[in-house]
């Protein structure tokens, strides 16, 4: 039996309807999103980060997104995958999380947006907005929740609130609190695919008609949490490593050496925004391509990728990997009507510069060209920021991207009016969202393991 679609579920979608019908036009990206979630939540190997930890980590993240549907459903997950952790425990750690959250709430993205990654003459203070950093509340919240789980949290609140403050040396708190490389990369990979996720709910939902939602979520988090136990228990009675690593190194259950941090890799940051090829250096120790299976380079769907460390990180987590990689292909390059791929592009590249990423700006802001942008009007995004003015339909996409991009997210019916009122229709629309939500992904992941160098 197919399991439900778990975005269509929190948006409310139901077969044949409008949005339904969208997403059926964008076959691999709905197929793959959902891949993405039964990676994450549903893995083949717990052993690094437990579906427990999953499951609290998404509830806190769906918290700090606003999302009521999300934070129903990721309560009732950590309600069912927490019960290993004793009696109640999974229920008791709900309340707590959420009001972790509560506390932790704030509007972003915000950070110290670094001065000299702009253009001359730069005015620091237009990319730089003050926020919190969080830590957990107190003492109490601290013992509850134990060492890994808070250094987690703090992880968490990081990629989803002010992902231009990601550096080298936070990791390093992960790795003293018990995390492995390859469970970071899990961790991180799976906030960074929420913060997707919850996007694309926040757009469908804006595409759809109050009050719609019907779906038992408590129902369907207990179906995935008992698909997960028994997959868990299978994959006990196969060897481990697949996703890189030993079974013992990082897991959750058993005590270990703590890992060190590689030596700082040798960048040079670029000191603007710019359409240049970049390079990227990761913070973090690449799976080395000696320790590659089948299963590593067909998460890479493209082999070369092996080269990369970008890649190489992420495939310490191969299914993730891949469903990621196949999501993103299907949003960028079906061109089955819809719309230009040039303005897809453009919705990736305003996501990019509002959240500060130089290397996926870089990308996105070439492919944008390359398929048909003016190369003059796409420098001044760049140049000038997610407030400038091009053209009304350049606008309304930048304008929507922005709403989407903010955290907690503000899209809504007027950002679908002035879309609609420049000529998108139904699937245009959805372009936009996905789009723009899954550079919400990509600049998360581009920001918080590795840094980009001329």
């Amino acid at each position: 039996m197919t399991p439900p679609d778990i975005i269509d579920a929190l948006a409310g979608i139901a077969t044949g309807d409008e949005r339904d019908r969208a997403r059926r036009r964008r076959p691999e990206a709905r197929e793959h999103a959902q891949g993405s979630f039964a990676a994450l939540f549903v893995p083949a190997d717990d052993s690094h980060v437990s579906l427990a930890e999953r499951a609290a980590v998404a509830l806190f993240v769906a918290r700090l997104h606003a999302e009521p549907a999300a934070v129903e459903f990721y309560g009732a997950l950590l309600r069912e995958t927490g019960r290993d952790l004793g009696a109640g425990a999974g229920a008791a750690l709900e309340p707590l999380i959420v009001a972790e959250a509560g506390a932790a709430a704030a509007s972003g993205p915000y950070g110290a947006f670094r001065a000299d990654t702009a253009p001359d003459p730069f005015d620091p203070a237009r990319d730089r907005t003050e926020g919190p950093i969080y830590r957990v509340s107190s003492v109490e919240a601290a013992y509850a929740l134990g060492d890994r789980l808070s250094a987690a949290l703090e992880h968490a609140h990081l990629l989803v609130l002010h992902p231009r403050d990601s550096a080298r040396e936070p990791l390093q708190a992960l790795l003293d609190a018990g995390w492995s490389t390859t469970g970071i990369v899990t961790l991180s990979q799976l906030v960074a695919f929420l913060s997707f996720q919850l996007r694309v709910v926040r757009g469908l939902d804006a595409l759809g008609e109050a009050g719609t939602k019907s779906a038992d979520l408590a129902a369907l988090a207990a179906g995935f949490a008992r698909e997960a136990e028994a997959r868990s228990a299978d994959a006990e009675t196969q060897p481990r490593g697949a996703g890189g690593g030993s079974a013992a190194e990082g897991s959750p259950s058993r005590a270990t050496r703590r890992e060190q941090l590689p030596p700082a890799p040798r960048a040079t940051e670029p000191h603007r925004f710019t359409q240049a090829a970049l390079g990227w250096k990761p913070w973090l120790e690449p799976l080395p391509v000696a320790e590659f299976t089948e299963q590593h380079y067909a998460a890479l769907v493209e082999r070369d990728r092996v080269h990369m460390p970008y890649f190489r990180l992420l495939a310490r987590d191969p299914e993730a990997l891949r469903e990621r990689t196949l999501t993103d292909l299907d949003i960028f390059f079906n061109t089955d009507a819809g719309l230009p791929r040039a303005e897809r592009e453009f919705a990736a590249a305003a996501a990019s510069r509002l959240n500060a990423c130089v290397f996926c700006a870089s990308v996105h802001s070439r492919f944008a060209v390359e398929n048909g942008a003016d190369r003059d009007e796409v420098q001044r995004l760049l140049d000038e920021g997610v407030s400038v003015r091009l053209s009304p339909r350049l606008d309304a996409i930048i304008d929507a991207t922005v709403a989407l991009t903010e955290t907690p997210s503000r899209f809504g019916a007027d950002e679908i009016a002035v879309l609609r009122g420049v000529g998108l229709d139904e699937l245009s629309l959805l372009d936009v969202i996905q789009a723009g939500a899954f550079f919400n992904w990509a600049n998360r992941l581009m920001l918080s393991i590795g840094e980009p160098s001329e």
